[in-house]
């Protein structure tokens, strides 16, 4: 088994993903449109990635739960997943309530700590 060795970096595709913008008030006969545009923006979604500018959603309630629910489950079909642009706090602290998580931009990655935070170490221990 051979390969060819190549100079520099590997290419990479550095677009921004699709962003799918979210206002008050949604009516549920416009659930199933948001699943269409959702289908449709993944299908040029660089790494399948398409961002849900939530901000506009005014106070969260059951209804944009059911919605977004129904905006990731429409991604993972298609082979993709949603992240959350501006979410309220008390929008997070709802989706946590009910068990579902969703990908916040500009949160740290899982189990990786934020900038500026240093873990504590036990006295005595040798400095890594």
């Amino acid at each position: 088994m051979s390969y060819a060795n190549t100079a520099g970096l590997p290419p990479v595709d550095a677009t921004t993903p699709p962003v799918l913008t979210l206002a008050d008030p949604l009516p549920r006969s416009q659930v199933g449109g948001l699943c269409d545009d959702l289908r449709a923006l993944l299908e040029r979604a660089a790494g399948g990635v398409v961002v849900c500018e939530v901000a506009g959603l005014g106070a969260p309630g059951l209804t944009t739960v059911d919605l977004l629910a129904r905006l990731q489950l429409t991604a993972r079909r298609g082979g993709g997943r949603i992240r959350l642009r501006a979410p309220d706090p008390a929008l997070l602290a709802l989706l946590d309530l009910v068990g579902l998580r969703f990908e916040v931009e500009g949160d740290p990655e899982q189990r990786e700590p934020p900038l500026g935070v240093e873990e504590e170490v036990e006295s005595g221990e040798a400095a890594v």
